[in-house]
């Protein structure tokens, strides 16, 4: 029988566990690559976002005709964006801490306040890779570009970002046809969307493009439509 773990909240239950290494075989970790977004509310309707990316290994390796010993970062790198309710970037900086090559792989500059003006639901990762892809930026900085624009609308849904009532042009809320589970002829739509829900044959408004262009949320151009502060 598959081994499960205990539900929690939010979760159906029972979970099937990861299939576990077999007891014959031992392992060891090599590397770890920590990924952190934090989003705060400002008091002046803005939003900043502070995204992280660390890279360590368990062992010294040698770098730049040094080495790196174990558990120091190989790269810490930071983004600092500001957005506005409607996700459009208004300012964006970016810090390298750890990085292999000191006095070179910091000195990009202020490649990454070409991130001013981009909006993280519109076109956002074809936009930078545009600007910063290969040697216009950090190759790390640039890969933790690319997982803002859900990490930020995850920040916000609920709360600046309507998720259940759509937008004023009569679109349906932004998540509705993005993944498997919340396909707009599907069970979870029908119970808690009821609304949205369509029969397998009828046109959804939108799919055709939601499908051509899969779960990327940024290239998809749909207006978030923001809640009323109570």
């Amino acid at each position: 029988m598959a081994n499960t773990v205990p539900a929690l909240a939010g979760c159906s239950a029972p979970i099937p566990s990861m299939p576990a290494v077999h007891p014959s075989i031992t392992r060891r970790l090599l590397h770890r690559r920590a990924l952190d977004v934090q989003v705060f509310a400002r008091n002046d309707g803005l939003f900043d976002v502070e995204a992280s990316l660390t890279d360590t290994k368990t062992h010294d390796v040698p770098l730049a005709g040094e080495a790196r010993k174990a558990g120091h970062p190989i790269h810490e790198m930071r983004l600092r964006l500001t957005v506005d309710a409607a996700l459009t970037i208004t300012a964006a900086s970016s810090e390298t801490r750890w990085m292999p090559y000191p006095g070179a792989c910091n000195e990009h500059g202020e490649a990454y306040a070409r991130l001013v003006g981009l909006n993280l639901m519109k076109g956002f990762r074809t936009a930078v890779n545009e600007r910063l892809a290969g040697t216009r930026g950090c190759t790390h900085l640039t890969e933790l570009c690319q997982v803002l624009p859900t990490a930020v609308i995850q920040a916000m849904a609920g709360s600046v970002i309507d998720t259940r009532e759509g937008d004023a042009a009569g679109n349906p809320p932004f998540q509705l046809d993005r993944c498997h589970a919340l396909r707009r002829d599907g069970p979870t739509v029908a119970k808690f969307y009821p609304r949205w829900h369509i029969h397998a044959a009828e046109p959804a408004p939108g799919r055709e493009l939601a499908e051509v262009l899969g779960s990327d949320h940024s290239l998809r151009e749909t207006s978030v439509p923001a809640t009323t502060a109570s």
